[in-house]
């Protein structure tokens, strides 16, 4: 079964075809970095004008790049939650009006979830294993930051064990980057500047470190580091912005990497899954992966091209429902809202 997927979720605009099976045929993805850059964050209304300029001739190269032609895809996926609304609409309209005209089947895919599933894709020349059900899965983008059990490849089998109470941890590093004068997006910058740092010149606290609760916090940290860079009367030196990198990604990758290893011990599991953005970050890679091991854990963590916002997991997550019989109507809307149930409230205080 071929789909098509669409992802217009936040600042990148994709249309992947992959089968049933996982296999990416054709993934192509344009970026919106550049336009977005000199404001040092996304700013929607641009974003959803980018999409509509983009979308047309990215769903017609990835069609181009897997040689097929509308009426060999045999349905169309599109993320309609969560995201920003007037992005998702882009996506969710160009989606409506491509199967309505091709008569194909549609599904909406919950953007989580396909990051929950983007373990599952396969892609030439990084073939992993997949993980064992059930898993434990540590999401962490720029907007989102949790923890799941998940039991099976579907949204109704996928439990919050805990999340962040108020700043994701993608959204940390950019906030770090910005405060430090590093550019947007600042977590690959974050990421590469700290492999020439030392963590142990600046002293950060390591916020909600007790494993025994799988919630977590990310503000607190980010006002450590603008409170120490407010206390300087000059400008930070190059290698103490590296320090500081190196300490500030240490604190919160230890404390992921602590959280989803202590979660997976406790839930009786044998894998551990890490998906989104930040699971592109090196060191939180290899700190899951050493703490995990440690402790008898299988870990999978997806190729970085996996791990950030594509059309390809959206495509995978909407053949899986389209085998399961199911289907969405021309009402399919575009909300801001997961349709995973939380458990975590956010803000301070006793729980």
């Amino acid at each position: 079964m071929l789909v098509l997927g669409i992802e217009s979720s936040c600042d990148e605009t994709g249309a992947a075809i992959v089968d049933d099976t996982g296999r990416v045929h054709a993934d192509v993805v344009h970026s919106q970095v550049g336009l977005h850059a000199e404001y040092g964050g996304v700013v929607p209304e641009l974003a959803s004008r980018d999409h509509l300029r983009s979308l047309g001739p990215v769903v017609r190269a990835a069609l181009t790049a897997a040689r097929l032609g509308l009426d060999e895809i045999e349905g169309v996926a599109v993320t309609h939650r969560p995201g920003l609304v007037g992005a998702l609409l882009v996506g969710v309209q160009a989606a409506k009006g491509i199967a309505w005209g091709a008569r194909k089947p549609l599904v909406g895919v919950d953007h989580l979830v396909g990051h929950l599933l983007a373990a599952f894709v396969r892609r030439d020349g990084h073939d992993l294993a997949a993980p064992r059900l059930p898993f434990v899965c540590l999401l962490a983008s720029g907007g989102h930051t949790a923890l799941y059990r998940v039991e099976a490849l579907r949204s109704d089998a996928i439990a919050e064990l805990g999340a962040t109470r108020d700043d994701a941890a993608g959204e940390a590093f950019d906030k770090i980057g910005k405060i430090l004068g590093l550019g947007y997006p600042g977590g690959p910058q974050v990421d590469r500047l700290a492999a020439s740092g030392d963590a142990r010149r600046v002293q950060l606290k390591a916020p909600m470190a007790a494993e025994d609760s799988a919630e977590m916090s990310f503000s607190g940290i980010k006002t450590q580091v603008a409170r120490l860079v407010e206390a300087r009367s000059e400008a930070l030196s190059d290698q103490e912005v590296a320090d500081v990198c190196a300490a500030f990604q240490a604190t919160v990758t230890g404390t992921l990497a602590a959280k989803v290893v202590a979660a997976a011990l406790r839930e009786g599991v044998t894998d551990v899954v890490v998906g989104g953005g930040v699971a592109a970050n090196r060191e939180l890679r290899r700190r899951v992966t050493e703490l995990g091991r440690a402790h008898g854990l299988s870990v999978t963590i997806p190729p970085p091209v996996n791990c950030t916002d594509n059309a390809a997991m959206i495509a995978f997550a909407g053949a899986l429902r389209l085998a399961r019989g199911e289907r969405d109507g021309w009402d399919l809307v575009a909300t801001g809202r997961t349709a995973l149930a939380r458990t975590t409230r956010k803000g301070r205080g006793r729980r």
